[in-house]
């Protein structure tokens, strides 16, 4: 996590150069998410499918770049809906998420929307007669909360406990027959996403192995079970923004093709991944602005900040980060515990504590990896008006 790709370093040095006033701003190297997804994909069992979430960042060439190589996308917005269409390779879609607009569902149902994950019994009612005003009949699933062991959770949970998400497996059967007697909603499986940002492998295999002994039961629910094909187990793949260790998806995977292949009647199961997808390949770049002392801490203050980029905030932690010395650190300086802050009048706007630093200086650049997804896109932007920042998309020796 300490080395930056020579594209990445080559990208803040030609922004420097055209830039007058000191520098923030993100880099993505596509070369480095194509490889990422391919080893992703490569890893995938017979029967599993991955939908990129574009919710985790949707720049268009991040779109671009996946879409090769994913089976389909998953949104949650008619925006989203919007971004697909300018996407130059076409994938299938399923839109998921609650509270979602009458003119979304219009607009996902215009667009061919492979399927809908429907999260309440209202929304059967809704859909049903959105589907039979345009004349389609809709392919659904139905997102389920589940009643889960409580080890089967995670910091940000998404089932298995009191959550705006889905429809308690208590009133499954009700839903399973609504939309078994609606004339233009057509039942494809069941959706469960019970944790978010988990990085722990075990539990991912417990869940699933959990769902698969539950899908029998739910499946028989139905009075029509033979167009039940699809298990929808969301992402929640966990990146450690904290060591080197990162989440063995292989692992998963080859435990999942274990227990597909101990099934009777398996699923198509499909993976939801968004911050897995795209972390490894985004950078935050922040020029140091001042340096200050208070109260026996050392501050490192930088253009930019939380309004740039959230996620440290937002996840709770001390974000890596990476010393670009404008000039050679003087011999025999000394490592001190900076805290990186940013430009905005709160003391919330912090992006990495005590963080081990020797000879930073003003002018210096400071780097935080893994900033591909949930960071400025959930980013309170407009914050102060200060200026928002560039966006670099590089891939092989150019950029845009």
């Amino acid at each position: 996590m300490d080395k930056l790709p020579d594209t990445v370093l080559a990208a803040i040095d030609e922004a420097r150069s055209q830039q007058v006033d000191p520098l923030a701003l993100f880099i993505y190297d596509l070369d480095a998410l194509k490889q990422h997804v391919t080893q992703v994909m490569a890893a995938l069992p017979e029967g599993v499918e991955l939908y990129y979430a574009i919710k985790a960042n949707s720049e268009p060439q991040i779109l671009a770049t996946v879409a090769p190589l994913v089976h389909g996308f998953e949104i949650s917005s008619g925006g989203e809906i919007e971004r697909l269409q300018a996407c130059p390779t076409r994938k299938p879609f399923v839109f998921s998420g609650p509270g979602k607009l009458d003119s979304d569902l219009r607009s996902a149902l215009q667009h061919q929307v492979e399927a809908i994950h429907i999260e309440s019994l209202n929304e059967i009612v809704r859909l049903q007669r959105l589907a039979l005003e345009a004349g389609r009949v809709q392919d659904v699933l139905l997102r389920i909360n589940p009643e889960l062991p409580s080890p089967l959770s995670s910091k940000l949970a998404m089932a298995g406990t009191a959550t705006p998400f889905g429809i308690d497996e208590s009133e499954l059967a009700q839903a399973v027959s609504w939309v078994d007697n609606a004339s233009h909603l057509r039942l494809k499986g069941f959706h469960v996403h019970a944790m978010s940002h988990q990085s722990l492998v075990e539990r991912h295999e417990q869940l699933l192995d959990l769902y698969l002994e539950r899908w029998p039961q739910w499946k028989a629910l139905s009075a029509s079970p033979a167009t039940i094909t699809h298990l929808n187990v969301g992402g929640g793949i966990g990146v450690n923004y904290l060591g080197p260790q990162q989440f063995d998806w292989q692992r998963l995977c080859a435990h999942l093709g274990q227990s597909l292949a101990a099934c009777v009647d398996a699923p198509i199961v499909r993976f939801e991944p968004g911050r897995f997808i795209s972390a490894y390949c985004g950078y935050y770049a922040i020029e140091v602005l001042d340096s200050k002392t208070s109260h026996g801490k050392h501050f490192l203050v930088c253009r930019g900040g939380t309004h740039h980029f959230r996620l440290p905030v937002a996840q709770g932690h001390d974000h890596p980060v990476i010393h670009l010395p404008r000039h050679p650190i003087t011999k025999g300086a000394v490592e001190q515990k900076w805290t990186v802050v940013g430009q905005l009048c709160t003391p919330k706007d912090v992006l990495s504590r005590d963080c081990p630093l020797t000879g930073v200086e003003v002018g210096d650049m400071l780097v935080l990896p893994l900033a591909g997804p949930y960071g400025y896109n959930i980013s309170h932007a407009d914050f102060l008006c200060h200026p928002r920042p560039p966006q670099l998309f590089v891939g092989g020796a150019s950029w845009v």
